[in-house]
């Protein structure tokens, strides 16, 4: 499974070769692809599994907004880990439980500064949302790959 997914990711790699290397492209490539499936399962979640109502556990009633990014992360978050760790990243010689739990941290931090740098643009800055969700997804952007590649599946230097 994994090297067919590196080969379709590859197939497209040529026309973005000068403007990228291998692992940056299959980093977009995977972390995009992750993306809009998050983006779907939570559509579909909010929409279809949870009707747009609160989901009541008994003993706490969520929001459906929030139940379907609840079931969108459980989903996307093992798959993100497994694209980074087995197509991105794979000269990683960190072990695996290691690398989870350093991922685990990485999207952590990336929830907090999507909150904190939508909050800052939108309510203080006064940016109009969708541009201030694309400033903030760049700057997020960024961050996940600096320190997934150098933190969480950093590759030995030795």
């Amino acid at each position: 499974m994994v090297s067919l997914i590196e080969n379709i990711i590859d197939f497209f790699y040529p026309p973005f070769s000068r403007i990228m290397n291998r692992l940056t492209f299959r980093y977009a490539a995977c972390g995009g692809g992750n993306t809009v499936l998050d983006i779907l399962i939570f559509y579909l979640s909010f929409h279809f599994l949870f009707h747009e109502q609160v989901v009541h556990l008994g003993f706490i009633a969520i929001k459906p907004h929030k139940a379907a990014f609840l079931v969108a992360f459980l989903i996307t978050f093992p798959i993100g880990f497994l694209l980074m760790r087995n197509i991105v990243f794979q000269g990683s010689a960190i072990r695996g439980r290691t690398q989870l739990v350093r991922y685990f941290l990485t999207v952590l931090i990336c929830l907090i500064l999507n909150y904190i740098f939508l909050t800052l643009f939108v309510e203080y800055l006064h940016i109009y949302p969708t541009v201030a969700k694309i400033m903030t997804t760049l700057i997020v952007m960024l961050f996940s790959y600096t320190s997934q590649r150098f933190f969480t599946f950093k590759v030995s230097s030795i």
